[in-house]
C-alpha cells in the first residue's frame, strides 16, 4: 500500500459512469477496485474496469444494487476494506452504513448517525431550524396518508412539492397545484421514493417557482475541519433532475457566498458531519432557504473539481481513512469557470422516455478543458432497468465564456447511435441568450422546451 494511503482494496458499491469514475480515482492510488454487479450488467463497462467483478443478483435493483446482504457478503470475501457507495442506491443508507461498520468494513461517507440527521431531509430541515438557517415552509414529519398531506397544503398554500425522506437525485418528487393532483402526485412519489432508495416515506413544502437552485460542496474530516469548496448553480433542471450544472453561479456575488457558504459549513458543524457532502439552497435574489443535504458524492462534482482542482473522490477515501483534510479554507484556490452537461439515453422530442437498447456507435468529445466521465462504449448496452445516465460532459474555461464555448463544441462533436439522448437538447439550451447571459431560473427548462419542439419539427 502507498504511504499514506489508508486501504488497498475497497468495493464499488454502484454501476456505470460513477462506479468507473470511483475506481479510477482507486487506480491513480494504487487501490485494487471490486465491482459488483447484476445480471443484466454482466458485459457493463464497469464490471470490465474493476480489477474484479462479482455477480450479485437480478435486474432489479432490489435483487442487486440495494441488496446489503450480499454487497457485504462480497466485501468480506474478497478481503475489501472499505465501501464506496457513490449515489443514489445505498449511498444515504444508514443501515447500509452501520451494516459497514458492524462487519468492520469502513463506509466511505457520513457515520450513520449523520446519515439520520441529514439523509432523512425532514431530521436536517430539524437541524437547520436549530442553527438559524431559514428554510422553505412545510412539513415537519413525515406524512400519514392523503388528508395530513392535503390539511399541510391548505396551509402554506398550493403549488406543493412531495419529496423523498430518503434521498434525492430528483426521484420521488412531484409538484400538486390542487388537493385531486396531491393525491395522485402522493402514491406516484411514494412508489418511486421506494424504488429508489427502499422507503416510500414522503413530506411536503411550499413549491418556490421560479427561483434558482443554489448548492454548497463540503469536505470535512474526523478532526472537526470543515471547508467549502464554493457552489455549483443546478437551476437548469427538468421535473427537479439536474439538466445541466455551473460552477461559479451566475446569481450569486461575494457577499451572499460568504452568508451561504458559512451557513452551510454552520450546519455542518452542528451534526458533526463528516467526509463530502452538500447543501442545497433556494436562493431568490440576496435571501436563501435551505433545502436539504446530500449526505454523499454528487452527480455535478466534476464542475467543482475543475475549479479548484481537488479529487473528492481521492479527498473521501483519505477521510474515510481517519486522515485530516490536505488544506485548510484559505489555501482553496478557485479558478475560472465549469459546466456539466448529464447525457442520457432519452428521447426529449418525446417528454424525455427513456431511450434504452445497444449503442452501436460512440465518439466522445476531447480537446482543451475537456472531461468526461462516462458509462458507455460502443456495444454498450443500456438497460431499462436503471437511470439513463450514460456520461457527465465537463467543460472549464478561463471565464465563463471560453467554458460555454467548449461545452458547445464539445456537444457537437459528441455522436451515439443505436439510442436516442439528449445532447441534442444540451445544443440548444446552450444556444439560448438567458442562458448565455446567466439570467435564468428553474423555469427555464419549462420555457424553452416547446419552442426547441417546435424548431426539431422544422428541421
Amino acid at each position: 500500500m502507498p504511504t499514506g494511503v489508508p486501504f488497498n482494496r475497497v468495493l464499488v458499491a454502484n454501476r456505470g459512469e460513477i462506479a468507473i469514475r470511483i475506481m479510477r480515482a482507486c487506480r491513480e492510488m494504487e487501490i485494487r477496485s471490486i465491482a459488483v454487479h447484476s445480471d443484466v450488467d454482466e458485459a457493463a463497462l464497469h464490471v470490465r474496469y474493476a480489477d474484479e467483478a462479482h455477480l450479485i443478483g437480478g435486474a432489479s435493483a432490489r435483487e442487486s444494487y440495494l441488496d446489503v446482504d450480499k454487497i457485504l457478503t462480497v466485501a468480506v470475501q474478497r478481503g475489501a476494506q472499505a465501501i464506496h457507495p457513490g449515489y443514489g442506491f445505498l449511498s444515504e443508507n444508514p443501515v447500509f452504513a452501520e451494516a459497514c461498520e458492524n462487519r468492520g468494513i469502513v463506509f466511505i461517507g457520513p457515520t450513520a448517525e449523520a446519515l439520520r440527521s441529514v439523509g432523512n431531509k425532514i431530521a436536517a430541515r430539524h437541524t437547520a431550524q436549530r442553527c438559524g438557517v431559514p428554510v422553505v415552509p412545510g412539513s415537519i414529519a413525515g406524512l400519514n396518508g392523503h388528508t395530513e398531506a392535503a390539511a399541510i397544503a391548505e396551509t402554506i398554500g398550493y403549488p406543493v412539492l412531495l419529496k423523498a425522506a430518503a434521498g434525492g437525485g430528483g426521484k420521488g418528487m412531484r409538484t400538486a397545484h390542487t388537493e385531486a393532483e396531491l393525491r395522485q402526485a402522493l402514491d406516484v412519489a411514494a412508489r418511486e421514493a421506494d424504488h429508489a432508495f427502499g422507503d416510500p416515506s414522503l413530506y411536503i413544502e411550499k413549491f418556490v417557482d421560479p427561483t434558482r437552485h443554489v448548492e454548497v460542496q463540503l469536505l470535512a474530516d474526523h478532526f472537526d475541519n470543515v471547508v467549502h469548496l464554493g457552489e455549483r448553480d443546478c437551476s437548469i433542471q427538468r421535473r427537479f433532475q439536474k439538466v445541466i450544472e455551473e460552477s461559479p453561479s451566475p446569481a450569486v456575488n461575494d457577499d451572499l457566498r460568504i452568508r451561504i457558504t458559512t451557513a452551510a459549513i454552520t450546519l455542518a458543524k452542528a451534526i458533526g458531519y463528516r467526509n463530502a457532502g452538500t447543501v442545497e439552497f433556494l436562493v431568490d435574489g440576496d435571501r436563501f432557504y435551505f433545502i436539504e443535504v446530500n449526505a454523499r458524492l454528487q452527480v455535478e462534482h466534476p464542475v467543482t473539481e475543475m475549479v479548484t482542482g481537488i479529487d473528492l473522490v481521492k479527498e473521501q477515501i483519505l477521510v474515510a481513512g481517519g486522515l485530516p483534510l490536505r488544506f485548510r479554507q484559505e489555501e482553496v484556490e478557485f479558478r475560472g469557470a465549469a459546466l456539466q452537461a448529464r447525457i442520457y439515453a432519452e428521447n426529449p422530442a418525446y417528454n424525455f422516455l427513456p431511450s434504452p437498447g445497444i449503442v452501436s456507435h460512440l465518439t466522445e468529445p476531447s480537446g482543451e478543458g475537456i472531461r468526461i466521465d462516462s458509462g458507455i462504449a460502443t456495444g454498450s448496452e443500456v438497460p431499462i432497468e436503471y437511470d439513463g445516465l450514460l456520461s457527465k460532459l465537463v467543460a472549464w474555461g478561463s471565464t465563463r465564456a471560453e467554458a460555454i464555448a467548449r461545452m458547445r463544441r464539445a456537444l457537437e462533436d459528441y455522436e451515439v447511435c443505436g439510442v436516442h439522448t439528449t445532447i441534442p437538447f444540451k445544443r440548444y439550451v446552450l444556444e439560448c441568450p438567458a442562458f448565455q447571459s446567466g439570467q435564468y431560473d428553474t423555469g427555464f427548462v419549462a420555457s424553452v422546451i416547446q419552442d426547441w419542439k417546435r424548431s426539431c419539427s422544422r428541421t
